[in-house]
C-alpha cells in the first residue's frame, strides 16, 4: 500500500463551453481550446485515474482499490461501494454557460441508468465579474409552469441566479435544476456519476448547426420544483483549522486554510481523504514522504493513513472525506 499522498494525472475534457482557465490558472497541459473538465480522480468507467507518481505510478485507481480495498478507502466504505470509488473529483472552467441541468437521485439513476444519483457542490475558485450560476428555482412552480415555459422558450424567466465570487460555495441537491454561469472556475466534489438530464441549452448550436440532445421526458419525473434555500453554504475560514463547509451522506468537505505547519490526525476516521488545492501551494507529507501540491492539484491519502503533516504558506485546501 501506498505511504505517500497519491496524485493522479489528469482526465482533460473538451466541452463546447469550456475556456483556458484550466491551463491559463490551473496550469493544466493541453492544447485544447475549449478545455472545460479536469477529472482528478475518477472511478468512473472508461474514464478511470491513473497515479501519476511514486512506486506506484501508472497503477489506475480501480486496480488499487481492487487490490487495497478497505485500507484505500475505509473498510464501511468499501463494504457499502465495494469495488466502486464512491467520488468524482474535479476543477471546472465555464467560458459560457453550461446547459440548465439536474441529476437524478439514486433510486432513477439505479432504475435507468444502473447507476448512482449525482448530488455535487461546488467550491468557487474565481469568478470574472458580474458572474452568475443558476441553482434552483425562482420560486415554486408547478409541473405545467414548467412545461409551458419550457415550450415557450421561456424557462430562464423562472431560474434563481446568484452572482458568484471567490470562495462562494453551493450545495447541488438530486432534483435541482442548475447552471454554472460564464466566467466561473470551480471545484466540484460529487458522487460518481455521469448521469446529467439536460433540459435547456441556451439554444446553442455546434460547428454542423445542430443543437445537443435534451432529456425533456427523463427529466420531468426528477426536477424538484419546490423553491428551497437549501444551496448557499456558509463556513469559517480559521487558520490551520478544518471548517466544515458541506456534509452529507455521499461526501464532507472542510475547508483549511494553511499558514505554517499543519498536523492532521486521521485515526479516528475510517476514510481516504482528498486535499484539493484552490489556492496557494503546501507540502503534504506522510511519514517523511512528501508531495508539493499546488493550486488546481489534488492527492489522495488512502484511509490506513492515520497523520498527515502539511506545511505552507497562504495555502487554501478543500479537505474531502466520506464520514
Amino acid at each position: 500500500m501506498s505511504n505517500y499522498p497519491l496524485k493522479f494525472t489528469p482526465i482533460l475534457k473538451e466541452k463546447i463551453w469550456g475556456g483556458n482557465k484550466l491551463k491559463d490558472i490551473l496550469n493544466k497541459h493541453s492544447v485544447v481550446e475549449n478545455l472545460g473538465e479536469s477529472w482528478e480522480i475518477s472511478g468512473v468507467q472508461d474514464n478511470v485515474s491513473v497515479i501519476e507518481n511514486g512506486p506506484l505510478r501508472g497503477t489506475s485507481l480501480k486496480t488499487l482499490l481492487e487490490e487495497k480495498k478497505g485500507e484505500l478507502v475505509g473498510e464501511k466504505i468499501y463494504e457499502q461501494f465495494g469495488n466502486d470509488f464512491p467520488l468524482l473529483i474535479k476543477f471546472i472552467d465555464a467560458r459560457t454557460e453550461l446547459s440548465v441541468q439536474l441529476h437524478p437521485n439514486d433510486r432513477l439513476a439505479k432504475k435507468r441508468h444502473n447507476s448512482f444519483g449525482k448530488t455535487e457542490m461546488w467550491y468557487i475558485m474565481q469568478g470574472d465579474d458580474n458572474a452568475k450560476i443558476n441553482v434552483g428555482f425562482k420560486e415554486t412552480i408547478s409541473r405545467d409552469d414548467y412545461l409551458q415555459a419550457l415550450e415557450a422558450g421561456e424557462i430562464t424567466k423562472l431560474l434563481n441566479f446568484e452572482e458568484v465570487k471567490k470562495g462562494d460555495s453551493f450545495f447541488i441537491n438530486t432534483g435541482k435544476v442548475h447552471a454554472i454561469g460564464a466566467g466561473v472556475l470551480l471545484a466540484e466534489i460529487q458522487q460518481t456519476s455521469d448521469i446529467t438530464y439536460r433540459i435547456y441549452d441556451w439554444d446553442r448550436k455546434d460547428a454542423d448547426g445542430n443543437g445537443r440532445e435534451l432529456h425533456t421526458a427523463l427529466a420531468i419525473d426528477a426536477i424538484d420544483f419546490e423553491r428551497k434555500d437549501d444551496f448557499k453554504l456558509s463556513y469559517e475560514k480559521k487558520i490551520n483549522q478544518s471548517s466544515n463547509i458541506a456534509r452529507c451522506q455521499y461526501f464532507t468537505t472542510n475547508f483549511l486554510p494553511v499558514k505554517g505547519k499543519v498536523k492532521k490526525d486521521y485515526s479516528e476516521l475510517d476514510s481516504f481523504v482528498i486535499y484539493m488545492c484552490v489556492s496557494g501551494e503546501a507540502e503534504i507529507s506522510i511519514n517523511g514522504n512528501s508531495e508539493n501540491i499546488k493550486q488546481g492539484q489534488t492527492v489522495l491519502i488512502p484511509a490506513k493513513i492515520q497523520k498527515v503533516d502539511i506545511q505552507g504558506e497562504n495555502c487554501e485546501l478543500l479537505e474531502v472525506s466520506i464520514n
